[in-house]
């Protein structure tokens, strides 16, 4: 008899749109891709080298459960200079990807039925990560007119005694968009008793107008998590961590020992370089992103979409695709077959964001006009 977790968990829809993307690919059909939120550069050569050197030197055992002193040094360094904050390197747990991070932070956090509040639209992985951690996810629905941000009185209103968090993203996925410094403040301010905050913050760095700030500068009742894949264009590395309150750093090693034992060693060796020595990989990867984010935008407009605020961090935009479709799956499986496009349908995010489409700008600005032209061949035909 399967488990009733793997029965109930439900499917990443957009990989199932990248499968069919890659069917269709296999009988010699040209897809562009605007889907998945994979960054479309070559891992920075410096990460690269530290890698290849770490291989060679035998860097390869085991590493401490918590992760490589030296890396999690390094991320409290990062932490300091980016947003003046002072952790730990006891507090970095480092993963194998961001994921495990999440797992790790759900089961030290949760006991059964106890709630984390989440945006609908999010991120489609949490509610899953809740779940299978007995958790169960509150959402609360972000509207366009306000950029997707969270509207801080529908939070007080959903807070109960079960309530154990509240998942923020910023810059958020699927929507590009930033949490305003007193939202985030107002947000903060809710860490009281046994409530935490844990922040999403993989995608820092890919800001483009405006600041994206730390939780950690507003409350140290916060669970932090971030990783290498987005910033440094590391995605198969797969390479994360948690900044956790020091109550919760025993807990969570445990796990991590017993699940995970350690991050991958060489990895960490590489991610090492990746914080040290690739500000100005960073900084050409995230000009060349706003350059797409900038054409992007006003292309989708002139198509017929509807984007109320405009996204300025990660490579996403949501944009409001009812005028041409109430389904969203359906919408995303008829432009891929017939413009030969493929996007992630809104559903995928929450039922909040049915009707909607989300573009990914990971892709080059050759490949972005491309794929306007066709859907604007597509839909306005």
């Amino acid at each position: 008899m399967i488990a009733k977790k793997a029965l109930d968990m439900p499917p990443f829809i957009v990989m199932e749109i990248l499968e069919k993307a890659q069917e269709l690919e296999r009988q010699d059909k040209n897809v562009i891709h605007l889907e998945i939120g994979e960054p479309d550069f070559a891992t920075p050569q410096a990460v690269k080298d530290a890698g290849c050197a770490a291989i060679q030197q035998d860097k390869t055992r085991y590493t401490h459960s918590l992760g490589l002193l030296e890396l999690r040094e390094a991320i409290c360094e990062h932490y300091y200079e980016k947003y003046n904050i002072k952790i730990l390197p006891d507090q970095v747990i480092v993963t194998s990807g961001t994921s495990p991070a999440m797992l790790l932070v759900f089961s030290a956090l949760l006991n059964p039925g106890q709630k984390v509040i989440l945006s609908n639209p999010g991120y489609a992985c949490y509610p899953n990560f809740i779940r299978f951690a007995d958790g169960e996810p509150t959402f609360i629905n972000v509207y366009e007119e306000d950029g997707f941000q969270y509207r801080p009185d529908d939070i007080r209103a959903a807070l109960d005694s079960k309530t154990k968090a509240i998942i923020i993203n910023s810059p958020s996925n699927p929507t590009g968009n930033i949490l305003s410094e007193p939202v985030m403040r107002e947000i903060s301010e809710m860490a009281q008793g046994g409530l935490y905050i844990i922040s999403d913050e993989i995608y820092h760095g890919l800001v483009y107008e405006g600041k994206a700030h730390s939780i950690l500068e507003f409350t140290d009742k916060a669970f932090v998590l971030n990783g290498f894949s987005k910033l440094y264009a590391m995605t198969g590395w797969r390479l994360g961590y948690a900044i956790v309150p020091k109550e919760f750093i025993r807990p969570i090693q445990k796990i991590q020992q017993n699940l995970f034992i350690s991050a991958n060693s060489f990895v960490q060796w590489a991610g090492i370089a990746a914080l040290k020595e690739t500000a100005d990989d960073v900084a050409r990867m995230a000009k060349t992103y706003n350059e797409r984010r900038k054409y992007l935008i006003p292309r989708l407009r002139e198509i017929g979409f509807g984007i109320t605020v405009e996204p300025t961090g990660a490579f996403y935009v949501l944009a409001n695709a009812k005028k041409f479709g109430a389904d969203s799956y359906k919408l995303a499986l008829d432009i891929l077959e017939n413009a030969l496009v493929a996007v992630t349908p809104g559903i995928d995010f929450g039922d909040n964001a049915e009707g909607y489409l989300r573009f990914s700008y990971a892709n080059s600005l050759e490949n972005i006009i491309e794929a306007c032209d066709r859907l604007e061949n597509y839909l306005t035909a």
